[in-house]
């Protein structure tokens, strides 16, 4: 559905509101759903898990994404989602009125790319998501869940973080999604609940597959070459989490109270799954026949975290978390080997995001504000 056709439908959501749209017109349509939901970055590698959790929960779900990653598929994106196809950047007042919740993933998602330029990293993860956020706000939407990491702790000590420890962000990644945590709570109010989900490093299938985030990586490179080659020595301690279980615990906070999850931080992991890199790169190797491992012994990785998630197993004690790091590594396996993956497909651009934006811009696709041409506005 067009950007346009949108907008041209008053809509009753779960509070009983009803929102008159620029185009003026007066349908009223009573949801049969539990609530009407925009997805930012729906077509991405959580986005396009996520809309399927969400419609199978029963949410009515739009999306918005410029879709800088088409054509990067690993299997089938449903395309039956209800699109604005445009950048999230342009979005408007306007297009908000319909909605009773915003779950805001679209961002420069990785230090790789927080690196390619620091100002444009701010510009998308800072200051579009508070403009958002303001939007949604006066448009009477009233969720905002905005999806941080657990980057945010940075160089964390040996103990376990929860929400409540010292951040330490090293990179611009990592502050840009901490200082919209700090800037989207002084907005909240009482009919405006803003939600930060600090996500573990995530791993697992998705019809937008990564490459580039650890376990995936890992497992990757054992299936197409037989060989880990770390760039680390792989003390770094990381927090993991399959991708389907993070849109689970979306899906549980989007409907859960007002007074549990306003401003509100949550570390969206599992108890128990932290690792070192090393030992995952271990994991993968008991579990792919004929994998050799080899680290860099000399280099270190700052970024090191492990983090307590029982605050969100308190407050959703029915969310259960399916997966675990060797279920997940088994399913990569065989949908890597099932899908033919090949060494070359496993290092291209298809699979990794930071090689994907340098093709866009060597290309001229993309401008260096990372705008599709075609998509630019006049």
């Amino acid at each position: 559905m067009c950007k346009e056709n949108i907008a041209q439908f008053t809509l009753r959501g779960r509070a009983g509101r009803r929102w008159r749209t620029r185009a003026d017109r007066f349908v009223a349509v009573e949801l049969e759903t539990l609530m009407r939901v925009l997805v930012t970055g729906h077509r991405g590698y959580l986005g396009s898990v996520l809309t399927c959790v969400l419609r199978n929960a029963n949410f009515e779900v739009v999306g918005i994404d410029s879709d800088l990653y088409s054509g990067c598929d690993f299997g089938r994106v449903d395309e039956t989602v209800p699109s604005y196809d445009f950048d999230v950047r342009d979005i408007e007042f306007a297009d908000l009125l319909s909605f009773d919740a915003v779950v805001h993933l679209a961002a420069l998602s990785d230090d790789a790319q927080g690196e390619l330029d620091p100002e444009l990293t701010d510009e998308i993860n800072l200051e579009t998501t508070i403009r958002l956020a303001a939007l949604c706000r006066r448009a009477q939407v009233s969720r905002f869940l905005f999806a941080s990491s657990c980057s945010v702790y940075g160089a964390g000590s040996c103990e376990l973080l929860h929400e409540d420890s010292p951040t330490n962000p090293l990179s611009r990644y990592a502050m840009s999604k901490l200082c919209a945590e700090r800037e989207l709570a002084n907005i909240a109010c009482d009919g405006f609940t803003p939600v930060f989900l600090r996500n573990a490093t995530a791993y697992g299938v998705s019809p937008r597959l990564r490459t580039d985030i650890v376990v995936n990586d890992f497992v990757g490179a054992a299936v197409t070459s037989q060989r880990i080659v770390m760039r680390s020595a792989g003390q770094a301690w990381r927090p993991l989490i399959h991708v389907e279980d993070i849109a689970r615990a979306y899906a549980a906070i989007l409907t859960a109270p007002d007074e549990l999850v306003r401003n509100q931080a949550f570390n969206v992991a599992r108890c128990g799954e932290n690792y070192r890199v090393i030992d995952v790169a271990d994991e993968v190797r008991g579990m792919v026949p004929f994998t050799t491992r080899q680290a860099a012994t000399d280099t270190f990785d700052q970024r090191s975290y492990r983090v307590d998630a029982s605050k969100l197993r308190h407050a959703f004690p029915k969310l259960k978390m399916r997966w675990t790091l060797q279920l997940g590594i088994r399913q990569l396996h065989t949908a890597m080997e099932n899908a033919g993956m090949t060494h070359g497909e496993w290092r291209s651009d298809r699979y990794r995001r930071i090689h994907r934006l340098r093709t866009m811009l060597e290309k001229g696709e993309v401008d260096k504000t990372l705008r599709r041409r075609e998509l630019t506005l006049a």
